[in-house]
């Protein structure tokens, strides 16, 4: 069901993300990663189009690609690309290896317990983090002892009890929303 839902959500489109040029577009997503993963990094738009080639493997986005008209930009790498085209399609994920995804110009405000939750005033977690990591991990075992709360201080599991279970890494200090 989940995978049914996100791959609605990316056929919804993108309307304020298109209206940027593609230089624009590409500025924006050279702000998620380190020059040394960006120089050489592929971008695409947020439906696919490619913005320009790349040869060292992450593919960066001006936006999150799951999202409609997001412009928080994210650079990943090969695991976390199977990991949206599993999700988007509503496929299965799995790795051996761990994946790694940027986003250090920040994110936006979501339900760190619900993808598919969109009122803040539902009474969830809702978090907008600042510049951050994301983890894919080969088994949920592997992150057992972190916690779920994304103001405990350092790492956290976001989405944890659904097949979109990551981890995130914050850069900078987050305080709980007032």
């Amino acid at each position: 069901m989940t995978g049914a839902l996100l791959g609605a959500i990316v056929a919804l489109g993108t309307s304020a993300a298109n209206a940027d040029t593609a230089a624009e577009k590409i500025a924006r997503a050279e702000t998620a990663a380190p020059t040394n993963i960006t120089e050489e990094a592929t971008f695409l738009d947020l439906d696919g189009t490619v913005l320009r080639e790349g040869t060292n493997g992450w593919v960066c986005f001006p936006g999150v690609p799951l999202i409609p008209d997001d412009t928080n930009p994210m650079c990943n790498d090969a695991v976390w690309m199977k990991w949206m085209k599993a999700m988007s399609s509503g496929g299965e994920f799995s790795t051996d290896v761990i994946g790694v995804s940027y986003m250090l110009a920040g994110d936006a405000m979501v339900n760190n317990d619900d993808p598919m939750a969109t009122d803040q005033n539902d009474g969830g977690m809702w978090i907008e983090e600042g510049p951050h990591l994301m983890l894919l991990f080969p088994t949920k075992e592997m992150v057992a002892n972190l916690p779920h709360d994304p103001y405990a201080g350092g790492p956290y599991v976001m989405w944890g009890d659904t097949p979109l279970w990551h981890v995130m890494a914050p850069i900078e200090a987050q305080d709980p929303a007032q």
